[in-house]
């Protein structure tokens, strides 16, 4: 028996775990999280009976515990609610299902309190990798990826201790406007912006996906968890999206992980590990598909890749200033007040113009997206 917490339970990854939950019957869910859709955890509660479960408004608890009051659960809020459920003692593994940086702190207690990190928040690791990995090797604390790529690159390093890695080839789709050049995108809709071609995603990701910034950030992520260097890690576009991505060894040989895009595949390797199980679903079909093909991705129109590997490559607190600009950017894309081509352009403005920290702890890291929020609500 498993016996999981998830932060953000009514999101993309936190729903398919759940349905991982539902197929295995073999592991207990201890807590559930949600940010503001209380119809679907209460729908949640009542059907994997956890012992905690935590909104981030006090008033969205006090009505959701009344909702619940028939059911012996403690309902709890903000971002005690989170800790709490980072640290439950019943909790095993932890999957940080959440968006944004709100994972950091419940991330870093986890580890304290030697929980298994299933680790989908890449925030946790682009804004604080530098103080995330160290303190994973000092409590003990495996951190394994649910992002598909990095999954499949985990996946290909297995076997393989002690052989260098020459290069990581990072895989992505192009998103819903690949090919299309700066001209052709100065009109973009959000609708248009959230029709991924082969991934279910939630809306973030999804932009993020279009902008090409989300392979910039799982560049960054990918640095820490796999302990390369910048320059070690390509980005390669393969639009079918069935190779999840690759690892070139020093002799030359690749690994790479294929499959359907069905982001249940990484969760559930990521809760059973090193164990696989039967997964329901679609098999990929050679024969169908075809043909799989590779593109170099167009940093020149999609510059949020470009500026990725700017920010980590000054490091300090300059990923937490590209990862909270993109953050709110992004929302401004989502609510009509920007362009699409300006998320990008508010990125570099205030990784141009944000105070820069050399070596920044916790607290310097969290304030940083404080200030970059304030900068771009006074200009933007």
């Amino acid at each position: 028996m498993k016996h999981i917490a998830i932060l953000g339970s009514t999101g993309s990854i936190g729903t398919q775990t759940l349905a991982i939950v539902r197929e295995q019957k073999d592991i207990k869910v201890w807590a559930l999280t949600a940010g503001k859709n209380i119809k679907l955890l209460e729908r949640q509660i009542r059907e994997f009976q956890p012992k905690l479960a935590a909104v981030w408004e006090k008033a969205d608890a006090v009505k959701l515990r009344e909702n619940v009051r028939d059911l012996p659960v403690q309902v709890v809020s903000g971002m005690d609610g989170l800790l709490a459920a980072a640290v439950l003692p019943q909790v095993e593994i932890l999957v940080t299902a959440v968006v944004g940086m709100i994972g950091l702190r419940p991330t870093v207690a986890a580890i304290r309190a030697k929980k298994t990190i299933a680790l989908a928040n890449k925030e946790t690791l682009v804004t604080a990798g530098h103080l995330i990995m160290p303190l994973a090797e000092e409590y003990g604390v495996p951190i394994l990826p649910v992002d598909s790529e990095h999954s499949a690159i985990f996946q290909s390093l297995n076997g393989e201790a002690g052989n260098k890695i020459h290069k990581i080839l990072l895989t992505a789709s192009g998103g819903p406007f690949r090919g299309k050049t700066w001209e052709e995108l100065m009109d973009v809709q959000v609708e248009d912006a959230l029709k991924h071609p082969n991934w279910s995603m939630g809306k973030k990701i999804t932009i993020d996906s279009a902008t090409m910034v989300n392979k910039g950030l799982e560049v960054i992520e990918a640095k820490w968890l796999f302990g390369t260097d910048l320059d070690q890690i390509q980005v390669v576009v393969q639009p079918q999206s069935v190779i999840h991505s690759m690892v070139e060894y020093e002799d030359g040989s690749i690994m790479a992980q294929l499959g359907t895009p069905d982001m249940r595949l990484p969760i559930q390797y990521a809760l059973y590990y090193p164990m696989r199980r039967p997964l329901s679903g679609k098999r990929l079909d050679f024969f169908a598909l075809g043909n799989i093909s590779f593109e170099k991705p167009d940093i020149r129109t999609f510059d949020g890749l470009r500026l990725a590997y700017e920010a980590s490559g000054r490091g300090g607190n300059m990923p937490t200033i590209f990862n909270a600009a993109n953050e709110r950017a992004v929302a401004k894309f989502l609510d009509r007040k920007i362009k699409f081509l300006e998320i990008t352009q508010v990125i570099q403005e205030c990784m141009e113009n944000c105070a820069y920290i050399e070596h920044p702890n916790l607290d310097e890291i969290l304030e940083t997206e404080n200030t970059v929020y304030e900068w771009i609500e006074s200009r933007w």
